[in-house]
């Protein structure tokens, strides 16, 4: 089976959508109830259950600087194809519970290697 990261993606809707309506204690209990159960569900395939990421830095040849992105979090599974990687998303957590945009799944590649 191939590696696929899914990130769990923002969006600055989703910000609006969860600033103009905070989730309650108990809708987060029931959403990380239900993240609990979707990783306990693929337990098989989770290579990685990663985790929420926090601010940004970019480092470029002009230094470091503080950066933005709608990357929310991250987690890295094992799936036949990129299809059934997705697949696997639909219906997540992350957006049919919390404010949360989208989740882009993409392969991990193998890291090229010389001649």
């Amino acid at each position: 089976m191939a590696k696929f990261i899914a990130l769990y993606m923002g969006s600055v809707e989703a910000n609006r959508r969860g600033e103009a309506n905070p989730p309650t204690p108990e809708q987060i209990g029931r959403g990380m109830a239900a993240w609990g159960q979707w990783m306990a569900d693929h337990a098989d395939i989770v290579v990685d259950a990663g985790g929420p990421l926090g601010k940004t830095k970019r480092v470029s040849p002009k230094g470091i600087e503080d950066a933005s992105n709608f990357v929310a979090g991250y987690t890295v599974i094992e799936a036949e194809s990129a299809e059934a990687a997705a697949r696997l998303f639909e219906g997540h957590p992350h957006f049919s519970i919390f404010p949360g945009d989208s989740v882009e799944v993409m392969p991990v590649m193998p890291v090229p290697t010389g001649p």
